[in-house]
């Protein structure tokens, strides 16, 4: 017989597991020269991973941590892209700043035993329709 968790624990876990991967792929960036702006940045339309700027770009980044970096790819939808879009639009919307850099949609992979990849530029949200 197979003994399940409770789903609060199974939760739990998947909120540490979650956390531990945005702490490595924030220090990874910051080796890779990035300046950390906000980590899980809340807005009304959604939640950002991290927020990273080097130089004159700002990076809206999402982190996926799988067993593979194809998996860690395939985890982001296209709804989940849009929502990251509209988050990152009214997360720059309060900060005049922002709106001189180029914005950019990054995922960093976490992947058990191997070091993070970095996919800069590596979803566009589509187009948003009124």
């Amino acid at each position: 017989m197979v003994d399940k968790k409770p789903p609060q624990q199974t939760r739990q876990q998947a909120e540490a597991k979650g956390r531990r991967a945005e702490l490595i792929a924030a220090i990874w960036l910051m080796l890779k020269g990035y300046r950390i702006l906000a980590r899980r940045a809340k807005t009304k339309l959604g939640e950002i991973d991290l927020i990273a700027r080097k130089g004159k770009i700002l990076a809206f980044i999402e982190v996926k941590a799988r067993s593979g970096f194809n998996e860690s790819l395939g985890a982001l939808s296209p709804q989940s892209a849009g929502r990251i879009a509209r988050a990152a639009a009214l997360w720059t919307s309060s900060r005049p700043w922002a709106r001189s850099l180029f914005m950019r949609f990054d995922i960093v992979a976490i992947v058990p035993g191997q070091a993070p990849r970095h996919y800069a530029n590596a979803f566009q949200p589509e187009p948003q329709r009124l």
